[in-house]
C-alpha cells in the first residue's frame, strides 16, 4: 500500500494532466458537465483541504507561530509588491475596460487561502507556515481590497461587492476541514481506530487534487471558449504574472533572510490567487458586469492551475539554499 501511495505521489503531475484533459473532454462533449461539476468544486476542495490538514502536525505547532520575519515578508510580497506588479501589468497591456479591470484586480489582488497549502507542500515549501498564514491573508485582503479598488480605479465598489461569500467560503474550505483534522489528530492519540483513519487520510491529496482540476476545468471550459475575446485580452497579463510573481516571493524571503523552505512558501503564496473564493463575488455583481468578470476570473484559474504544475517541479530546483 505504501509503495502504491509513493507511486501516486511520484507521478502526480502526470495524473493531474490526465484529469485536466478528462475535464476538457467532458466539458466539450457532454452537455450537462457544468451542472454536474460546478456544484462539486467546493465539496472536493473541502475534502482536499481536510486531507492536507490531516498531514500537518497541529498539536506541535506552538513553536512555529511567532516567526515575525516570515509574516512581514508575506505581507510585503502579497500586499505591496504584488499590487504594484498588477498595476504595472494592467498599464503595460493598456486594459481600460471597467469590467476587465474589476475582474483582474479582484482575482490578482487576493492571495489564495485554500489549495495554495497543497501546492506549497507538493513544491517542498512549508505547508505548516502557509496554513498559519491563511487567517492573516484573509483578514488583510478583506480590509485592503476596497482600498485597492479606490486607488487603482478611483471608484468605490463596496456597494457592488458582498463580503458574505468571502466568509462562507473561508468557513467551508478552511475552518471546517481544519477543525475536523485537529479533532482527528487529537483522537488518534487515544484511539487506534482514529489513528487508522488518520493514516488513511494520507491518500486524499493526490486523487482529490486531480478531481478538483477536472471539475474546475470541465465546468468552465465552455464559458472560456464562448468569450475568447475576453480571454485573449487578459491571458497575457496572467501569463506574465505567473512568470514574475514567484521571483517577488523569493525576493521578499531574501530580504528577511528566511530559510529556503519559507522562500518557496512565499513564492507559492505570491503566485497563487484566490479565484475560487472571489468567484462568488463576481457572480454577485450587476448582470452587465458579472459575465465578463466571471470569465476574467475563470481564465486566471486555468492559467494558474497549469502554472502550478510547473511550479511544483521548478520552484524546488531554482529556490535552493
Amino acid at each position: 500500500m505504501s509503495r502504491l501511495k509513493l507511486c501516486l505521489e511520484d507521478h502526480q503531475i502526470y495524473i493531474y494532466i490526465v484529469f485536466i484533459f478528462i475535464g476538457i473532454f467532458c466539458g466539450l462533449f457532454f452537455e450537462h458537465t457544468q451542472q454536474i461539476f460546478e456544484p462539486s468544486i467546493s465539496v472536493l476542495i473541502a475534502i482536499l483541504m481536510f486531507g492536507m490538514f490531516a498531514q500537518v502536525p497541529f498539536l506541535s505547532l506552538r513553536n512555529k507561530l511567532l516567526n515575525f520575519r516570515y509574516i512581514f515578508a508575506l505581507v510585503l510580497s502579497n500586499f505591496l509588491l504584488i499590487p504594484v506588479l498588477v498595476f504595472l501589468l494592467v498599464t503595460v497591456f493598456n486594459i481600460t475596460s471597467t469590467p476587465l479591470l474589476i475582474g483582474i484586480y479582484l482575482v490578482l489582488l487576493t492571495p489564495c487561502i485554500d489549495y495554495v497549502i497543497v501546492f506549497t507542500k507538493l513544491g517542498h515549501g512549508n505547508a505548516e507556515y502557509m496554513l498559519i498564514s491563511t487567517p492573516i491573508l484573509f483578514v488583510l485582503q478583506v480590509i485592503l481590497l476596497p482600498i485597492y479598488f479606490f486607488i487603482f480605479l478611483n471608484q468605490d465598489f463596496s456597494q457592488y461587492i458582498d463580503i458574505k461569500p468571502f466568509l462562507e467560503t473561508f468557513i467551508l474550505l478552511i475552518v471546517s476541514p481544519l477543525l475536523i483534522a485537529i479533532i482527528l489528530q487529537y483522537l488518534s492519540r487515544k484511539s487506534n481506530k482514529m489513528m487508522k483513519v488518520l493514516t488513511l487520510s494520507e491518500w486524499i491529496p493526490v486523487p482529490f487534487m486531480a478531481f478538483v482540476l477536472m471539475s474546475v476545468i470541465g465546468s468552465q471550459i465552455t464559458k472560456i471558449l464562448s468569450d475568447l475575446h475576453v480571454v485573449s485580452s487578459v491571458a497575457p497579463i496572467y501569463i506574465c504574472f505567473m512568470i514574475l510573481a514567484p521571483f517577488i516571493g523569493n525576493f521578499s524571503g531574501k530580504m528577511f533572510n528566511l530559510p529556503v523552505d519559507l522562500k518557496r512558501t512565499l513564492a507559492f503564496s505570491s503566485s497563487t490567487r484566490n479565484a475560487l473564493v472571489v468567484l462568488p463575488l463576481a457572480l454577485s455583481l450587476p448582470s452587465q458586469w458579472s459575465t465578463i468578470v466571471t470569465t476574467v476570473i475563470v481564465t486566471q484559474t486555468l492559467v494558474e492551475l497549469m502554472s502550478e504544475l510547473v511550479y511544483i517541479k521548478l520552484i524546488p530546483k531554482f529556490i535552493i539554499s
